[in-house]
């Protein structure tokens, strides 16, 4: 490989031993150099991780998980204050810090293990105004935390710049985006740094169309030296093949599979932050015919309705995705009825084409009182999909929050079944909790009874 393709560090790490202790003894003729080094990020980062050349407004890190996003986010905003000196008009430049929510910019965008402290030298060691929410610089340059969660929030705010992390995760991610926008009004040239992994939500896909944005793109592997060996062999093992790992992995932008019964936009329409008082949630399982690391998942979806007036007013929200794989019967037959007694489920609508009555027994060893409703697939899995698709296109289904790998087997969806690799595991679970609480009941609410005259 030829030096240009590799950062500083790794260069003088590949190269033989005489040209290292070159390098280290004139290190060591400069004083202060030996402490300065671990701190010059230029010297450690990789190619992705820098600020490209160039006029941009906008510059996105797109990364699989570890690909080193939140360093280079860190480390943009460190080149941002440290050494800027008070403008004109006698203030210090200050930066938003724009994470889903408060926490989660203070736990991994400030304090996290490359967060900006964990990055900072000591002699430019920001302070952490816990009251005000914000980083104090010595040369008086500020970064302040802003939520996503609440884009109301940067109304009144002004800025130099900022760093938006996950901006792919957010619930109201155009919302937050869209104010952020009106708040970088100091200064010559505001300048945005955007690290996400990647998913295919509008707020992003224009984002990355806009002229005045700039892209790098790297895999989790790009950071491979920082990250445990068995956690790739892992990740990789488990997840080889699937749309996830193009994405999670791979730091890949992926679009739609063609005829989609969940199209992306229909699931990024479908988010809901508030729960409404459910009138019946259920527990749906989807059995796995194995227990070992390469059988199929086994799909357990909780999801609740509200049945205030008649069947096309009717409204159901999905809670959690508590899927799992490669465990004993004994183990998932527990995640579900757990799940059940965390959401105060009524029901546990259980599949039994797989195992017949042993599904039912595994379920009542944990718990001999659970209510088990069996349904049995007579028909394809596209064809019994379909229905439920339908209600998200109605508008009568919603997510309280993101769940990844169930949208992404969603979103393989056709009618002429499943496009992905594997088995869509839990989208079975998601059919059968939403064709009980939803589509069963509605056809016996509509079905005619006839009336017995008692003489």
């Amino acid at each position: 490989m030829q030096q240009g393709t590799l950062s500083g560090a790794a260069w003088i790490a590949s190269a033989d031993a005489a040209v290292r202790e070159t390098f280290l003894s004139e290190l060591e003729q400069i004083p202060g150099a030996l402490l300065a080094l671990p701190y010059l990020f230029e010297f450690w980062a990789h190619a992705h991780q820098l600020p490209p050349e160039g006029d941009w407004r906008n510059w996105v890190v797109l990364g699989g998980r570890g690909a080193g996003k939140t360093r280079a986010g860190a480390e943009w905003v460190r080149s941002q204050v440290e050494g800027a000196r008070p403008m004109d008009e006698g203030r210090c430049k200050r930066i938003a810090l724009v994470g889903e929510t408060i926490e989660q910019v203070r736990e991994v965008m400030i304090f996290g293990d490359s967060g900006i402290m964990a990055c900072s030298p000591p002699d430019r060691q920001p302070e952490w105004l816990a009251m005000r929410k914000m980083l104090r610089w010595p040369n008086g340059a500020l970064a302040v935390v802003c939520s996503a969660h609440d884009p109301e929030s940067l109304r009144g705010p002004q800025f130099d710049g900022a760093w938006v992390d996950e901006l792919a995760k957010w619930r109201r991610a155009q919302e937050a985006w869209d104010m952020l926008q009106f708040t970088l009004r100091l200064g010559d040239d505001p300048k945005v740094c955007v690290t996400t992994t990647p998913r295919n939500v509008g707020v992003l896909k224009t984002l990355l169309a806009s002229s005045s944005t700039v892209v790098t793109r790297a895999p989790t592997e790009a950071n491979e030296a920082y990250l445990a060996s068995s956690f790739l062999e892992e990740v990789r093992a488990r997840f080889a093949g699937s749309r996830l790992a193009r994405q999670e992995l791979d730091g890949d932008l992926l679009d739609e599979v063609d005829g989609a019964l969940w199209p992306l936009d229909v699931l990024e329409a479908a988010r809901c932050e508030a729960l409404p008082e459910f009138d019946r949630v259920v527990v749906a399982v989807d059995p796995p015919a194995g227990s070992s690391k390469r059988s199929d998942a086994c799909g357990i979806v909780v999801a609740g309705v509200v049945t205030d007036g008649p069947p096309q007013d009717w409204r159901a929200v999905v809670l959690e995705d508590a899927s799992v794989q490669g465990v004993s019967p004994l183990i998932w037959a527990r995640r579900a009825i757990t799940a059940m007694e965390r959401w105060g489920a009524q029901a546990l609508v259980a599949e039994v084409n797989q195992g017949g009555d042993m599904v039912e027994t595994v379920l009542r060893q944990v718990d001999p009182m659970v209510p088990v409703v069996r349904v049995h697939a007579s028909k394809s899995k596209g064809a019994r999909a379909e229905p439920v698709a339908a209600l998200y296109e109605q508008g009568r289904v919603s997510h309280h929050g993101v769940f990844d790998r169930l949208e992404d087997e969603m979103s393989q969806m056709t009618r002429a079944g499943f496009q992905g690799t594997g088995s869509p595991d839990r989208v079975d679970a998601l059919v059968w909790a939403l064709t009980d609480l939803v589509i069963s009941r509605a056809a016996e609410w509509r079905r005619p009874r006839v009336r017995t005259l008692v003489r």
